[in-house]
């Protein structure tokens, strides 16, 4: 390239650079312009005729209305507009839960072309036809949702950008204070002429636009549900932490904490439950810190902790209290269960000298704790390695679906009365070629976490079924039990994808269960109930897995087509040396026979063990005693030589 050419670049570039700088620079005298021109007026009509032309043309819309909600909060009227048709809509109300102003409304969020990311496909298409190009930002008084203010169409074509809806939502907010006041002192010219009372209301609004002002400080620093600081507030404490801590060369910590499974407790019970939990949790982590730290919430169900003069030690020492105040249940709405967490900790200077790196070294080490069920993790600079190798772990798993890489090793139960063995648990192993044997505790939660554990389930029960129909051709009947995610059963889907697999393999009914984690029970009764019936009405059978380590009550069993419990394994392994255990052990055999329930207990791993269950009158049991998991071959082998009496078709 020539030198004449490099120097044109240049200009160009520095001639483009100078046009986004003239541009911001006009945004920014804009916003003074009509705040100062706004805050000059006290007629509403006014104002609302100044926001509608002043926002226009900050966004560059052909038309720009002004929803406002209704006295009676039903309906909203279209109070002024600017552009393109507007003096046709302008006085036009409609009911409140209408269209995206309605959406709004529920959401108290704004809506523009980037939510439509977020919607579930049937809604996505129905919004994207009803919303068009539309960008609608909510202005939120002191206490109630005053309305919005709607772009329509952008001037010169295409979508309104995440500009134009950061500029229109600082606009928003800066006039809705405005309005407020225009709205108030109209009230007052009315009380003027009535009552000496004037004073005193003029007095009781100032007070209240004072109060308005700091709330929306407040709103702009402190989430709204928990009312913890948000992040931007834990990022200016982090920063005047990280200030003073370089001055004394002193300590600071970050803690990084989020919740274990909480996406299925939204799932099951509904973001209300779960806006409740979360609120819970953040009173319980405000009272186990000093009055210095910051505990906030960056977002979702993750939270955020910066602790001033501390070293790894006492870092370590503060998360173990976070997750320690985790422990008592939870009580909502007389619904009482358990959640845990997962904490990542970074220290400066050892693991980072600015908030950034802090933070992010705090997130890779909470993963690391999620992924290791550790609790919590300090930083270790060989985990930040590891992250694009499980990047690459999530493409593998997908290629890996497609090519039907994976193996169903088969564990043997024995059925305790009689001696026989009367079924196997499915568990599914990865033999990469590259990896070699990829665990499932490693590969199990990229498969929930990327959505892909919905069309591995199946494979996993059409491999099984497969399975079933080659033993009882060979005549052997036994169970086959395969693991049920709750992805898959909130599918409606499952069911129409699952019965004809059981029509498809020549099997005996009830030759197939599938194990559901007690979090099911978070669920709509009545929902999930129709779910297992319509599949038992098709010879599935149904048994709750690690039972006595989640939500469940054995009451609530009654309720739902449960034919089996599995007791957890840590509850089985300490039998003999842990009394506490072989008493919760007995108490669950003989409260789920009194609701005709069989029982299961898993982790058997020596003789003496698997006699005390049926002296206690365990139904069923598996664990290494009896086998190992087994791949389909050596499985094989193991019925020819087992002492177990194999159960024939007849």
């Amino acid at each position: 390239m020539s030198q004449v050419q490099r120097d044109g670049d240049q200009d160009r570039r520095f001639q483009e650079l100078e046009l986004a700088l003239r541009l911001r620079e006009r945004e920014i005298e804009l916003l003074k312009e009509t705040v100062f021109a706004i805050n000059s007026q006290l007629d509403l009509d006014t104002v609302f005729h100044l926001v509608a032309d002043r926002a226009r043309e900050l966004i560059c819309a052909e038309t720009l209305l002004i929803p406002v909600v209704d006295t009676d909060c039903q309906h909203y009227t279209y109070r002024a507009g600017a552009g393109r048709n507007a003096a046709e809509i302008v006085g036009e109300s409609l009911p409140l839960d209408y269209g995206v102003c309605g959406w709004v409304w529920r959401h108290k969020r704004p809506w523009w072309r980037g939510v439509l990311d977020e919607l579930e496909p049937a809604d996505r298409t129905r919004w994207e036809i009803e919303a068009g190009t539309l960008i609608l930002v909510p202005m939120i008084g002191k206490n109630h949702f005053l309305g919005g203010l709607a772009g329509i169409n952008k001037q010169g074509g295409g979508d309104f950008s995440q500009q134009d809806l950061s500029l229109l939502s600082l606009f928003a907010g800066q006039v809705s204070i405005a309005i407020e006041n225009a709205i108030a002192f109209e009230e007052l010219s009315k009380a003027k002429h009535t009552s000496e009372a004037y004073q005193i209301e003029l007095h009781q609004l100032n007070n209240e636009l004072t109060a308005i002002n700091r709330e929306l400080e407040h709103l702009a620093l402190y989430d709204q549900l928990t009312q913890l600081p948000n992040r931007s507030l834990l990022q200016d404490r982090l920063q005047q932490a990280l200030f003073s801590a370089q001055r004394e060369e002193g300590r600071v910590a970050v803690l990084i904490v989020d919740l274990d499974q909480f996406k299925e407790v939204n799932d099951t019970l509904g973001h209300d439950v779960g806006d409740q939990l979360l609120v819970q949790v953040a009173e319980r982590f405000s009272g186990q810190l000093r009055q210095t730290d910051t505990v906030g919430r960056l977002g979702g169900d993750e939270f955020a902790v910066v602790i001033p003069n501390a070293d790894t030690e006492l870092a370590c020492h503060l998360a173990g209290n976070l997750l320690a105040v985790l422990e008592p249940d939870f009580d909502i709405d007389g619904m009482r269960f358990s959640v845990a967490a997962s904490v990542g900790i970074a220290v400066h200077p050892q693991h980072g000298v600015d908030a950034g790196t802090l933070m992010k070294h705090a997130d890779i080490a909470m993963y690391t704790a999620k992924r290791t069920r550790f609790g919590y993790t300090v930083y270790d600079p060989s985990e930040a390695v590891a992250q694009p190798e499980r990047l690459s772990l999530v493409g593998d798993l997908r290629q890996a679906l497609v090519n039907r890489e994976f193996d169903l090793y088969f564990q043997p139960k024995v059925d305790l009365r009689s001696g026989t063995l009367s079924g196997v648990e499915a568990l599914a192993r990865w033999p990469h070629a590259k990896r070699g044997l990829v665990p499932p505790d490693q590969f199990i939660p990229m498969l929930e976490q990327t959505g892909l554990i919905r069309p591995f389930t199946l494979w996993a029960i059409e491999r099984g079924l497969q399975q079933c129909a080659q033993w009882q051709e060979s005549g052997m009947h036994l169970t086959m039990a395969i693991n049920l995610s709750i992805h898959n059963l909130l599918d409606p889907q499952f069911i129409t994808q699952v019965v004809p697999l059981l029509q498809r393999f020549p099997i005996s009914r009830s030759c197939l269960i599938l194990e559901i984690t007690e979090s099911v029970f978070l669920s709509e009764h009545a929902k999930l109930s129709n779910v297992l019936n319509e599949l038992r009405s098709h010879g599935v059978a149904f048994s709750i897995d690690d039972f006595g380590t989640g939500h469940s009550s054995l009451s609530r069993l009654k309720k739902l087509p449960v034919s089996e419990l599995k007791i957890d394994r840590s509850f089985v392994m300490d039998m003999e040396t842990d009394r506490d255990d072989a008493v919760i052990v007995r108490s669950t055999v003989d409260l789920a026979h009194n609701l005709g329930i069989a029982v299961i207990a898993e982790g058997v791993e020596n003789e003496s063990t698997l006699n005390m269950l049926r002296e206690m009158g365990c139904d069923l049991a598996q664990g290494y005693f009896i086998s190992r998991p087994l791949p389909a071959d050596d499985f094989a082998r193991y019925l020819q030589n087992t002492e177990w009496k194999i159960p024939r078709s007849t």
